[in-house]
């Protein structure tokens, strides 16, 4: 069933679980999600970036519609980094349930101004909304942040920031990035400003660049003639203890990418005269679903539904 992200998020915040936000550029990794989501009964959000939205357009949105509709269990379709108020508008009218507006990079009355307008507009048509305050590192579409430039979320600032926009869920940044490459070693979380934010503001809060980067897909990534350097993700422990305090949205795109190719790699490694199309992206739909199952388990969210 096609809902808003406040049907999903507003009991997962109360459920202390957290509920996976993936990114979508294709059929076959929205097939991945929804029917992994189905399975395992797990709400699920599905979401696009703008980038997305220029590559697959209203042709990928209505596939996402489609399936959510005719699935049994919550989904919402998410706009994942909306940069303007013309581009959550936009996303509203192709059908999305979810919008964000990233003003993250703006001064704080900026940013309040620029999400009050889309939280305003939004509301006024059923659609729940994300905003950001603080700034995560790291690279993601249009999105760089160097690690100089990022900063934490001031727990007192996002009281006065909620208060004064409505947004419906906050993106904090909280020692999370963007892209397979979050440091070496494990990635510090500040789980003590996840908790001071949460109970100062109630609401559910989201955290971005929150892939894992299992080990296990970057080493099968590699054996299969990819190249990448040492990657690194957030842990399951870190991310099972942030939905108990208030995280409830997990953003991943990283993951499912990584999978994909995994997936595709292996299948034409195997067969190298092979140029059936089912043939090749069936593989990348199996790895990315039993990457989503893994974190859906790890959040908490199957049997949710």
């Amino acid at each position: 069933m096609l809902v808003t992200g406040n049907d999903i998020l507003i009991p997962a915040r109360a459920g202390q679980y957290g509920v996976g936000s993936f990114n979508t550029n294709n059929m076959e990794i929205t097939q991945a999600i929804i029917h992994t989501a189905e399975r395992l009964r797990s709400p699920v959000m599905v979401q696009m970036s703008e980038g997305a939205i220029k590559y697959g357009g209203q042709d990928l949105a209505n596939i996402v519609i489609d399936l959510a509709k005719r699935a049994t269990v919550p989904v919402a379709l998410h706009l994942d980094h909306g940069s303007s108020y013309e581009s959550a508008l936009k996303a509203i009218k192709m059908g999305f349930t979810s919008v964000m507006i990233d003003a993250s990079h703006h001064g704080f009355e900026d940013n309040v101004k620029e999400t009050k307008r889309v939280v305003e507009a939004a509301h006024a048509m059923g659609i729940s909304v994300e905003s950001e305050l603080g700034r995560l590192g790291g690279i993601e579409e249009h999105i760089v942040v160097d690690e100089k430039d990022a900063f934490l979320t001031d727990p007192e600032e996002a009281v006065q920031f909620i208060e004064q926009t409505g947004t419906d869920y906050l993106a904090i940044a909280i020692g999370t990035s963007h892209g397979a490459f979050k440091g070496k070693g494990r990635p510090y979380i500040d789980h003590a400003r996840i908790e001071k934010i949460a109970s100062l503001t109630g609401i559910p809060l989201v955290a971005h660049g929150s892939s894992g980067v299992p080990q296990e897909i970057v080493e099968r990534f590699r054996a299969a003639g990819g190249q990448i350097g040492e990657a690194a993700g957030i842990a399951d422990e870190d991310l099972q203890r942030a939905t108990q305090f208030g995280i409830a949205k997990v953003n991943v795109d990283t993951d499912l990418r990584l999978a994909s190719t995994v997936g595709i790699r292996e299948a034409l490694t195997a067969n190298p005269k092979e140029f059936d199309p089912r043939k090749i992206f069936g593989p990348a739909r199996d790895v990315m679903s039993q990457v989503i199952e893994h974190k859906m388990r790890v959040l908490g969210s199957v049997g949710k539904a």
